[in-house]
């Protein structure tokens, strides 16, 4: 049987995909990819598009619905701005799916067969995120501000996502008001004028302070007194600031920032730690679910006060700084010189002074870590999505630490890389799920890795 585009087929959906379709076979055993599905529909579907090995469809006809659906979604454009994947199922199928996910990626990614201890669920399902950047485009007249729809840079107009603070949908709308009576064009990716091209909205979720920042092509703003006005009306607003980004780039933040009214940065608290968050700052978006995600980190690398902890990838070294006073001392590597500057304020703030911080590639200071002959005892990787190269991973098993603990973003890559650590002598013992984005894709992951010993 040959699928073709637009035609219909019966199908019965069996599992799940990284990206959240559920995954369905055609009598031939085509697999067929759905979003908006759940294990256990049965379901016609329209063929969308037609891949060698595979086959992309839509819902025509819920037959038979899974007992994983939910009655309410919670959001009037689910589906069109691509951020939320499971709002149509309930929050223990979710886990269930990302769980699975992570098994399924060490089993057949990475060979692998770890102890794997339950996911974490997130506190919170909804209002977690304290970070939320949003394209603003449109007119002065009637600002569209929202979120891209999926592979395109079309705005789905949403100001009360349910994934953010309600304050934030108040603070848009204030916002746009300004922007209606100030004249203060949105920006055009098309003919490349305008004023406004994002609006950066952070909260610390523990102090409840909060940072307006517009990310525009110029740092003058018509009508600056009723901005303000209308921002700092909201009592807990303590940072108004300005980014500055004139190039025609798809990188959010430009090189600039100055305060418009009040302090350049935000503080809040974490793992009984305080942290400056300017603009360019990485915090974790969902802060409560971040301390178990730490917690669960430190578990994994079984500190000791005589052991020398080396972060890799440390940021503004929130993991690191974390587990400080458990060790004798820390090393953190960060290759983005602001977030190294960060570390070393977060650190002197805290009455920390047994850590240093690097700014460097990781696999060069490793590798020049190991020249200096430091050998830490535990290593912590927290890499982007891409995961770790070869060459950081045989450089860390020189160094010959007794754990590695692998904090990740994606299952998959931490698979393929737990698998190049087996083949330089660790063991992946066991690894935890943690839930950090509920209603998203995403799952983060952390994995437990010993020297193999004669």
């Amino acid at each position: 049987m040959t699928l073709q585009k637009n035609q219909i087929v019966e199908l019965n959906i069996t599992g799940m995909t990284a990206e959240g379709n559920g995954v369905g076979r055609t009598e031939d055993g085509i697999a067929v990819f759905v979003a908006k599905t759940a294990v256990g529909d049965r379901i016609r579907c329209r063929i969308a598009k037609v891949e060698k090995r595979f086959a992309y469809g839509i819902i025509e006809e819920l037959l038979t619905p899974s007992a994983d659906r939910c009655d309410d979604v919670g959001c009037a454009v689910y589906g069109k701005c691509g951020g939320c994947v499971f709002r149509h199922v309930s929050y223990k199928a979710e886990l269930r799916y990302k769980e699975q996910r992570v098994k399924d990626a060490f089993a057949r990614i990475g060979g692998l067969s770890p102890a794997f201890h339950p996911i974490l669920p997130s506190p919170a399902e909804n209002g977690y995120r304290n970070k939320a950047q949003y394209p603003v485009t449109g007119d002065c007249t009637a600002p569209v501000i929202g979120f891209f729809a999926p592979r395109s840079h079309r705005v789905i107009e949403q100001r009360y996502c349910a994934l953010q603070p309600t304050v934030f949908g108040h603070i848009l709308d204030a916002v746009a008001d300004w922007m209606t009576h100030s004249g203060a064009t949105p920006y055009d990716e098309m003919t490349k004028t305008g004023l406004v091209r994002h609006i950066y909205l952070r909260q610390a979720a523990k102090t409840d302070q909060l940072m307006v920042c517009l990310v525009c092509t110029s740092g003058k703003l018509p009508n600056v007194p009723l901005l303000t006005d209308k921002l700092t009306a909201f009592d807990n607003v303590a940072s108004i600031c300005v980014n500055i980004n004139r190039l025609d780039t798809n990188v959010i933040l430009g090189e600039d920032t100055f305060a418009l009214w009040g302090e350049p940065c935000i503080v809040d608290e974490l793992c009984g730690l305080r942290f400056r968050l300017s603009p360019r700052s990485f915090y974790q978006v969902n802060r409560d679910q971040a301390e178990r995600l730490y917690a669960a980190a430190a578990d994994a690398a079984d500190l000791k006060e005589d052991d020398i902890l080396l972060d890799l990838y440390c940021g503004t070294g929130t993991i690191g700084l974390s587990m400080a006073h458990r060790v004798r001392s820390l090393i953190g590597v960060e290759i983005v010189a602001p977030a190294v500057e960060d570390a070393k304020r977060n650190a002197a703030e805290n009455g920390i002074t047994n850590a240093r911080f690097l700014c460097a590639d990781a696999a060069n200071a490793a590798s020049r870590l190991e020249k200096e002959g430091v050998r830490p005892t535990v290593v912590i990787v927290d890499p982007p999505r891409k995961g770790c190269d070869r060459a950081l991973i045989e450089t860390v098993a020189r160094m010959a630490p007794d754990r590695v603990v692998y904090v990740s973003c994606d299952p998959a890559t931490l698979a393929r890389d737990c698998a190049v650590f087996a083949e330089c002598g660790y063991t992946v013992t066991d690894a935890t799920p943690v839930d950090m984005f509920p209603r998203t894709s995403h799952c983060e992951c952390v994995a437990r890795l010993r020297r193999n010993t004669r």
